[in-house]
């Protein structure tokens, strides 16, 4: 009985000690999550800077805790300290041994947020193009804000970023960019309305049919015929054969856009017009439309005197799909312009011809002291399928390692568009690069990869 005695005693005098020992370290949460009281207090006060400097008094152990790192995490990133954030995440993946994609994906937007608003044009122009990779409405805060920009090419990317998304399309911001002072970015706006389904935006569409500049109002026609008023279509077919080529050429891509056969046999007869824009709109909206009674005659265009024409017509016969022009297309690799070669590569992987078929042209494109070539190859390569993705990845890859930026960019967007999670180790490498724009996009690719789950 007295051993019974003692031994409670032992018992009861160490849980008491226990408790003493703690008492002057912060309380834990309410939850039962490792992130002390007053740290959280701090982060919910939005006291960042003052959250992780209490996190970096404690004892490593102590700061080693997930929790305490996920918290640290946001905390920099709220700090618009995306670099330093990531140097967390990678202690807090190594203590896990697994990755945690939903930390991941925060990080990875911190390096596209963090450069929304950089003072140098370029570097706002890769944020917004990364941020339209990004399948989620939580994006659409963030474009908004972009329809402001003082750059009407960013402006622009702000505007086809919404027009991805179904809300974005239905944003009440959009309908102040039909104000624009930039006709391109007014007219992308128009279209990006009229694909909204929003009958309620008819009047403002109407008001934009009386533009002063012809690109928005032959926008402003297509959105109208989405919108179901039919008699826009008179508009604009006429506007196929406007004296201005240009124009011409717009009409031409609102039609295809509408997938909208009826223009299918003007097309045709434009494919020999003198303006080569206009040959090469009429190439590509026939390829959209799938007509393809217009083979022969697309095909005869690989041999057109001008490279824009040429790579239209190897985008287009890809677009038609099927075997019949792989003879045509193949032949066209030893084409004499790297960016028809480059367009010729594209066609075939989307055809879904075996990587060596294109393999000698991608590396004699990789091999160029040309940026713009090495671009242009990692740009095709984004379109490989899956039997070609595993030849397309490893010279992504390799691009990927570029010693100049503009490759790697386009390294990264198509290995965010080809690959699988599998690839993640090289993307978040991109996270750690020199380049801002770099990392953008590699933070753009990751959250292509990592969509937000639904809620």
């Amino acid at each position: 009985m007295k051993k019974e005695v003692r031994m409670k005693r032992v018992v009861i005098i160490s849980i008491w000690l226990a408790w003493l020992c703690s008492a002057n370290e912060p309380a834990f949460a309410a939850s039962g999550l490792s992130v002390p009281q007053e740290i959280q207090r701090l982060y919910d006060k939005s006291e960042y800077q003052r959250a992780v400097d209490e996190i970096g008094k404690l004892n490593k152990e102590r700061a080693a805790a997930p929790d305490l790192r996920r918290l640290k995490i946001r905390s920099l990133l709220k700090l618009g300290n995306p670099k330093d954030a990531l140097a967390e995440y990678d202690r807090l993946e190594g203590g896990l041994k697994q990755e945690d994609e939903s930390g991941l994906r925060e990080v990875a937007l911190g390096f596209i947020v963090v450069m929304l608003k950089d003072m140098r044009e370029q570097m706002r122009g890769a944020a917004y193009t990364a941020l339209k990779e990004i399948d989620s409405d939580d994006a659409i805060p963030y474009l908004e804000d972009g329809l402001s920009d003082g750059s009407g090419p960013v402006r622009m990317l702000a505007v086809e970023g919404l027009g991805r998304l179904e809300a974005g399309r239905r944003s009440k911001k959009l309908r102040t960019v039909l104000n624009d002072q930039a006709g391109l970015v007014k007219a992308r706006a128009v279209k990006v309305i009229g694909k909204s389904g929003d009958h309620s935006a008819i009047p403002l569409i109407e008001a934009a049919t009386k533009d002063e500049l012809a690109t928005v109002r032959i926008a402003a026609y297509g959105a109208l015929i989405r919108l179901g008023r039919k008699e826009a279509w008179d508009q604009l077919r006429r506007g196929m054969e406007a004296p201005n080529p240009e124009d011409r050429a717009e009409s031409i891509r609102t039609i295809a856009d509408l997938n909208d056969s009826r223009g299918a046999p003007a097309m045709m007869a434009l494919l020999t017009y003198k303006q080569p824009s206009v040959r090469a709109a009429a190439a590509r909206g026939l390829g959209h439309l799938g007509m393809r009674e217009a083979r022969d005659a697309i095909e005869q265009l690989l041999k057109d005197p001008i490279p824009g024409v040429r790579e239209s017509a190897a985008t287009s016969l890809a677009d038609l799909g099927g075997n019949d022009s792989v003879p045509a297309l193949r032949q066209a690799l030893d084409d004499g312009a790297f960016t028809v070669r480059a367009a010729v590569v594209a066609a075939l992987l989307q055809l879904d011809q075996p990587f060596e078929t294109v393999a000698p042209t991608v590396r004699g494109l990789v091999q160029q002291n040309d940026t713009a070539a090495r671009s242009s190859a990692a740009f095709a390569l984004g379109k490989a399928k899956r039997s070609n993705a595993q030849g397309a990845i490893a010279i992504l890859t390799d691009l990927a390692g570029d010693p100049l930026p503009a490759p790697k960019i386009v390294a990264f967007r198509s290995l965010g568009h080809i690959g699988d999670r599998t690839i993640l180790p090289l993307l978040k490498a991109g996270l750690h690069d020199q380049n801002e724009a770099v990392r953008a996009t590699a933070a753009g690719a990751v959250l292509h990869l990592l969509p937000q789950k639904k809620k």
